[in-house]
């Protein structure tokens, strides 16, 4: 098989919940192990950041890859979904896994892993930790894919675990309360090994991850208690932040709750220096500053294009749309354009009542099983006053935006991370 074929193989006989939903998710750890003990513990070879909760891991995930690397040492990253590539997912110093070591993996072990009928996620998991451990990485940052507890990626015994923060989303399998949805998240904190909080939150969430920790004696640490003399300051060319130790902290991700992401990051620099981290101060100023040159993280308030400007962002709940909406509130254009689609197990409705009605509306839908229809999506809307034209494909209703827009115009990209990763090839 080739790159492509392998690919499709992948995708089909190990079906991505991403793509397809709830008929491909796995909750349990049994086939991780089970697959871990065929490849001999791969992700024991290394030091492992494990970053999990509702939104900014990602975001998260990349900063502390990022000024790891700048720190000297080598440095897995595992992420998902990926956007334009596969092979986003895996990175070693920045670099995408080559596309020999996709085929190679899935030609070399097929009938080993077959048998145990992995799901898409938990296998392209231990590929990753089978390519971190052959290519020596000092560490690797891994990212959460669904919850935490029953998530594939923890079967690791990671040196920090972080939780970014919880809203409401995947409810139909964390649960339908923020402190349940908390629980689930909490699964990821190992016994005797520091946790930091990013966002607090409600008291109940808190007091969650209080109980959680104590329960295994691991060390907690809430950014917004520990690094309390924070100020953030947003401009054109991102963001400005000074916190202790860091002043005029130059940070390259300018979406609208990157100020929260970085909190969380600094913090986490703090536990690892006492856990024995070397990181330099200038490592966290070049991190910050150059994330997205040394990861290649993409759709986070990404500008596509200028005159008319295009913005894209991979917010698709709530609790990130919500940032998202404020930011289009601040910005300045005649009029604005937005090219909206969803998938179909999101709680549309809480997010379309965020929504500016003053700006016209592309609905669409991305090229996956999970997308809501678009003329569904649209008439949902027209009940929250908003109101635009229905297109068939994202590609269709980003040329059409293109179209209608002048040159001061906005033009915003969102609602899902596929419509995102169906509009990027559009740019590149």
């Amino acid at each position: 098989m080739d790159y492509p074929e392998t690919l499709k193989y992948l995708y089909t006989q190990m079906p991505e919940y991403q793509r397809i939903g709830h008929l491909a998710y796995k909750p349990g750890l049994d086939n991780s192990l089970r697959l871990d003990a065929i490849f001999n513990h791969p992700h024991r070879q290394y030091k492992t950041i494990h970053v999990g909760g509702t939104n900014g891991k990602g975001s998260t995930s990349h900063l502390l890859a990022a000024i790891l690397q700048q720190s000297g040492y080598k440095v897995g990253l595992y992420t998902s979904p990926h956007l334009v590539d596969f092979r986003e997912r895996i990175r070693v110093n920045g670099e995408v896994v080559p596309k020999k070591y996709v085929v190679d993996f899935v030609k070399k072990y097929r009938e080993q892993f077959e048998p145990i009928m992995p799901s898409f996620f938990e296998l392209t998991m231990e590929m990753a930790f089978l390519y971190f451990a052959e290519q020596e990485v000092d560490v690797a940052v891994i990212e959460v894919g669904l919850g935490g507890r029953l998530d594939s990626t923890n079967i690791i015994s990671p040196d920090l675990c972080i939780i970014t923060n919880i809203g409401f989303d995947h409810m139909q399998y964390l649960g339908d309360t923020l402190p349940k949805i908390a629980a689930e998240k909490a699964g990821i904190i190992k016994a005797h090994t520091p946790v930091v909080i990013g966002e607090m939150g409600h008291t109940e969430v808190a007091r969650v991850f209080t109980d959680k920790a104590q329960s295994v004696n691991a060390p907690i640490v809430f950014s917004e208690i520990y690094m309390n003399n924070f100020v953030a300051a947003r401009g054109e060319s991102g963001w400005l932040f000074q916190a202790d130790g860091y002043p005029d902290l130059m940070g390259e991700l300018k979406g609208p709750a990157q100020d929260k992401n970085a909190r969380t990051v600094l913090t986490a620099v703090e536990v690892l220096l006492e856990t024995g981290y070397d990181i330099p101060r200038e490592a966290v100023y070049k991190g910050f500053a150059n994330v997205i040159t040394i990861t290649g993280l993409m759709g986070r308030w990404q500008q596509l294009q200028s005159s008319p400007k295009i913005i894209c962002d991979i917010a698709h709940n709530a609790h990130g749309l919500r940032y998202i909406a404020e930011q289009l509130r601040s910005e300045k254009f005649d009029q604005l354009h937005i090219v909206f689609g969803m998938v179909n197990d999101k709680d549309v409705k809480s997010v379309l009542a965020l929504l500016p009605e003053d700006a016209l509306y592309y609905f669409t839908k991305a090229s996956v099983e999970r997308a809501l229809n678009e003329k569904m999506l649209a008439q949902q809307a027209a009940g929250f006053g908003l109101h635009g034209a229905t297109y068939d494909s994202v590609s269709s209703a980003v040329t059409a935006a293109k179209e209608n827009a002048d040159k001061n115009d906005l033009i915003f990209i969102g609602g899902s991370s596929f419509i995102v990763a169906d509009a990027l090839p559009l740019f590149i």
